[in-house]
């Protein structure tokens, strides 16, 4: 039965498990794209390859699903989505099994070529398919938890990937996610109902005006690049750093990313929760988060203490990015759902692909400690031009409101079936 035309006032236990299934795809898919961070020296080591070069890795897979996000809903038409994420699963397992078998860069470079592929098309057309799976008055919270999958995966799913590594190695990792990416690509089949193209497309002006012209989306898009961009940079030299600056070993790097990943969980559902109804000042606080919290490990990251501090804080304000711009990016457009959802990740993956690219050329030319404080001037610029831009009326925003209905769930009732 597709669940999207079932009409019901309530959403039944097999469409909430629908959703803990795109939800944990999510996760598996940005997982995925960042395990090199945690496995950065072993993997580095391994392959004999230069800690910079490796995490270049990251860049490779953001630009390719920079390239595909975007592409995918404007060349499914009417394929069936369900079908869509299987096979992306399929793909994106493929590019950790080749990962997993790597022994130089060209073998890697492939891997991360196909598993960009198989992460654009998942991450970018995850929120508009989880809107879809439920009734109506719960389409605001399946969307917060297939975008949680992504915030958990960035908080959490490295430390895990981390404690595998370490444990079994860092090829185990990956063939694990290889693994994963089956059984969910399975499990999207069995419990996703066939989904065709959105039943009410976008006609008239709207399928013609580029969403770039509606300023309160560049005000997102700007801010949510600055803080990626910023973000990845610092991030993907985060065990280097704590190995070097901290002088913590392998378990005690377990366990400080463990605690980021804890705190950005926190994170995640308290920034889901208040960016339903103030996205701006929400976003605007988790930047002044992770400025604050990269500032603290540039000048006190010899302190075992304060940077583990640093890193928590780090994790509660990184935690919220993704679901907070998500919402910002919805409620801007909510009669193109799918054309937002797909320009939205391919900017936050292209900017995990610049981020990552800057702060190899950073640490490799200057050093750790420079890199942190760029990727904290960065977050900081961002925090300021959201503070200098004028708000923008909902008007002005291209939200259509329904005054009966809860502000956390008008807009994206309405993204749900206008698409």
């Amino acid at each position: 039965m597709d669940l999207e035309k079932s009409g019901g006032a309530r959403t039944t236990p097999r469409q909430w498990l629908a959703v803990a299934v795109l939800s944990s795809s999510t996760f598996v898919v940005v997982t995925s794209e960042m395990l090199p961070v945690g496995v950065l020296t072993p993997m580095s080591e391994g392959l004999d390859l230069a800690k910079g070069t490796v995490g270049s890795s990251l860049t490779i897979t953001g630009i390719v699903t920079a390239l595909t996000a975007p592409l995918v809903p404007r060349l499914l038409g009417g394929f069936d989505r369900r079908v869509v994420l299987a096979i992306a699963m399929i793909v994106l397992a493929t590019g950790n099994a080749l990962t997993a078998l790597a022994q130089g860069f060209g073998t890697l470079l492939v891997s991360r070529v196909v598993l960009g592929v198989g992460m654009g098309a998942v991450w970018g057309l995850a929120a508009a398919v989880a809107a879809r799976l439920v009734a109506p008055r719960n389409a605001a919270l399946a969307v917060s938890f297939a975008v949680g999958g992504v915030a958990a995966a960035s908080v959490a799913g490295v430390p895990l990937g981390t404690v595998v590594g370490t444990a079994f190695g860092w090829r185990t990792a990956f063939g694990t996610l290889a693994v994963g990416g089956v059984v969910l690509a399975a499990g999207l089949v069995l419990a996703l109902p066939r989904l065709p193209r959105p039943a009410t497309p976008v006609t008239g002006n709207q399928a013609t005006t580029s969403l770039l012209r509606v300023p309160v989306v560049v005000t997102g898009l700007v801010i949510t690049v600055a803080l990626v961009t910023a973000h990845f940079a610092a991030y993907t030299y985060v065990r280097p750093f704590l190995e070097e600056q901290g002088r913590f070993g392998p378990t005690a790097i377990a366990v400080v990313l463990l605690g980021y990943g804890l705190f950005g969980l926190a994170g995640n559902f308290v920034a889901g929760a208040t960016a339903a109804r103030r996205p701006r000042p929400t976003l605007l606080s988790l930047a002044a988060g992770i400025g604050g919290a990269i500032t603290l490990l540039a000048v006190f990251g010899s302190l075992q203490g304060i940077t583990a501090a640093g890193i928590a804080l780090w994790g509660l304000a990184y935690g919220g990015v993704s679901v907070a711009g998500q919402i910002w990016m919805t409620k801007a457009a909510p009669d193109r759902v799918e054309q937002i959802t797909g320009s939205y990740v391919g900017a936050f993956t292209g900017s995990i692909a610049l981020g990552a690219f800057l702060g190899g050329t950073l640490v490799e030319s200057a050093g750790i400690t420079p890199l942190l404080w760029s990727a904290a001037v960065l977050a900081f610029l961002s925090l300021a031009f959201g503070l200098l831009r004028p708000a923008q009326s909902r008007r002005n925003s291209g939200c259509v409101l329904h005054r009966n209905e809860p502000p956390s769930e008008r807009v994206i009732e309405k993204s749900t079936y206008s698409t």
